[in-house]
């Protein structure tokens, strides 16, 4: 593929040789983008070592080309050394646009390298699109999450944007898809040299179950209340499921951690099965919660904006409701572990 300027790159996250999900995500956007006038193509931008491999892996899944740059010194991620090297790369090869995940690594990386380059960057984005005039808009989340305001970047370039992890889906994978690996070689960092240094890395895996990869969320809010959010708990782990709460149940210290949250400033969730108690239906969580396969809510107010995009809707108490349905739920996988045995004694 003959190198073209304008392209829509999407900078790649990437751990030990995993691809982050965000990133996969990206690329399927990225292709839209290009489609709709927004790029040349779609690129992905490959930075690390001993990670070529990964290539082959990002065209299956929409890149039409890689810009990989595979040395030592960028085995692990160090925020002054990747800026550095993807500012040259933009300065060389001028893409249009240039996405990064809204993820710890994301958002770092982007802020830093929009510095350099001296160009707009719309942080934690819920949605990109081209607009009729052929105008690349961001959209992000204004005060507090309450409204969603439109960004344009009119005359400097690249236009830069982070984007938050689950706002798009990952493109089915294609092994039959062909696109160009393109080798660079980090020659800016000749001769740098960083005034950080790695003494060790420390993995460790989070406790419970992900929860932007539970099949069941249990979603508690302030109809909740703190007496009956140990409910919560139990419930889902009776569902095999993980917890997740809003903005106020989290500001309250109900629930353990930024992680739980739901919604523009939280996490993005697609479960097979939402249930929510005591949500109101504020915007900025339905943004995190809207494209569940099932959606349950239980709120006494019948009025409540949460049961507007809900498949089945309670209109009752939560803190009432909650103890009985667990109730009902343990004496029915009871009985069904009893029939189970005495089908296996048959």
């Amino acid at each position: 593929m003959e190198q073209q300027p304008g392209a829509v790159w999407v900078v790649v996250e990437q751990n030990g040789g995993i691809l982050a999900e965000v990133t996969l995500e990206l690329l399927g956007k990225a292709r839209d983008l290009a489609a709709l006038g927004g790029g040349a193509h779609a690129s992905a931008v490959l930075l690390g070592s001993k990670i070529e491999s990964l290539a082959e892996e990002l065209i299956a899944h929409g890149a039409d080309q890689v810009i990989l740059m595979d040395a030592p010194r960028l085995t692990l991620y160090q925020n002054d050394t990747y800026a550095l090297v993807l500012a040259e790369l933009v300065k060389k090869h001028r893409p249009e646009i240039v996405l990064f995940g809204a993820s710890y690594y994301g958002s770092e990386l982007s802020a830093t390298v929009a510095a350099k380059l001296e160009t707009g960057l719309a942080a934690h984005c819920l949605d990109l699109y081209i607009n009729d005039r052929g105008e690349f808009v961001q959209v992000v989340p204004a005060f507090g999450g309450m409204i969603l305001g439109d960004i344009l970047c009119p005359t400097a370039r690249p236009q830069l944007a982070s984007v938050k992890p689950g706002m798009f889906q990952k493109p089915d994978r294609d092994t039959t898809r062909s696109g160009e690996t393109l080798i660079e070689t980090p020659t800016v960092l000749e001769g740098y040299a960083s005034p950080l240094k790695a003494v060790r890395v420390v993995q460790s895996q989070p406790a419970g179950l992900p929860l932007e990869k539970a099949a069941t969320v249990v979603a508690g809010g302030w109809g909740v209340g703190q007496e009956a959010w140990h409910f919560l708990d139990q419930l889902a782990g009776e569902l095999s499921g993980a917890v997740g709460c809003t903005r106020p149940a989290l500001d309250e210290g109900w629930a353990a951690g930024e992680h739980a949250m739901i919604g523009t400033s939280g996490k993005t969730v697609r479960p097979q099965v939402y249930i929510g108690f005591g949500v109101s239906g504020a915007t900025h969580h339905m943004a995190g919660m809207k494209d569940s396969g099932v959606i349950i809510n239980i709120n006494k107010d019948p009025a409540a904006t949460v049961f507007q995009v809900s498949d089945y809707g309670v209109v009752a108490d939560a803190k009432e409701l909650l103890p009985v349905l667990l109730e009902k739920i343990r004496e029915y996988k009871g009985k069904s572990k009893s029939q189970a045995t005495i089908k296996c004694i048959q």
